[in-house]
């Protein structure tokens, strides 16, 4: 089986700062990988490195099977890849469905959601429908933002700090959207700070220090990898 994601040896720069420094993922199709550590540690810059948004990178990345390292970030895009920054992006001064319907669909790309579709998982952005976009609150744009991505027919979601600051039946449905995706078999990799929000959601997980991947291990063995996660983490 190709895997949805391979990151081999992967290094990157902002400017003259060496950020990340040599790391090692895999992501297979239909799974749901939770990138852990501490702020700093290199998980956001590992995404935007993926999407070709930091500055110099030297190894490999590979995205089903295509290697992207040397490619501009509207081609890694066109791959299938759906990126949900930290800041979210929502254009502020359209409604929430003038939103939705603003992505194209990915070329070549099939099953895209529907509108009806989006608003069947996410209720409180079908009740919003016509709201502008700074009237949402932060869930409400989290949803929103997520939502957009699912439009284009991307299947490999790239999913930074989605759950940070929200009250807790906005993460309970961000928990219930992920777990939606992955029997719809999408493939996701999240970037988390909330470990009990990301912990029963995900297959597999990494932890990252200084630029590197210090640790990964499956779900079924996440008991037993506690007290190391105490130590790196803090959890």
């Amino acid at each position: 089986m190709v895997a949805a994601l391979e990151i081999s040896g992967l290094q990157a720069w902002y400017g003259e700062s060496h950020v990340l420094h040599g790391v090692d993922l895999v992501v297979q199709p239909g799974e749901v990988v939770t990138l852990l550590g501490r702020n700093g540690a290199g998980r956001t810059t590992t995404m935007r490195a993926v999407m070709g948004l930091t500055g110099r990178r030297t190894g490999s990345l590979k995205v089903n099977g295509t290697e992207t390292i040397g490619m501009a970030t509207h081609r890694i895009a066109h791959l299938g890849i759906g990126y949900c920054p930290e800041e979210r992006g929502i254009f502020s001064s359209l409604s929430c469905e003038e939103n939705l319907l603003l992505p194209p669909r990915l070329q070549g790309a099939t099953g895209g959601m529907s509108i009806d579709e989006i608003y069947a998982m996410f209720p409180n952005l079908a009740e919003r429908r016509n709201s502008q976009g700074t009237r949402l609150s932060g869930g409400e744009q989290q949803m929103l933002a997520v939502a957009r991505i699912l439009r284009t027919g991307a299947k490999l979601l790239l999913l930074d700090e989605i759950s940070e600051g929200l009250a807790p039946v906005i993460v309970q449905a961000l928990a219930r959207m992920i777990t939606t995706l992955r029997q719809k078999g999408y493939t996701v990799v999240m970037v988390e700070q909330n470990f009990h929000f990301a912990a029963p959601l995900a297959d597999r997980f990494y932890v990252m220090e200084h630029g590197r991947i210090a640790l990964q291990f499956g779900a079924s063995e996440l008991q037993a990898k506690m007290p190391v996660l105490n130590e790196l983490l803090g959890v």
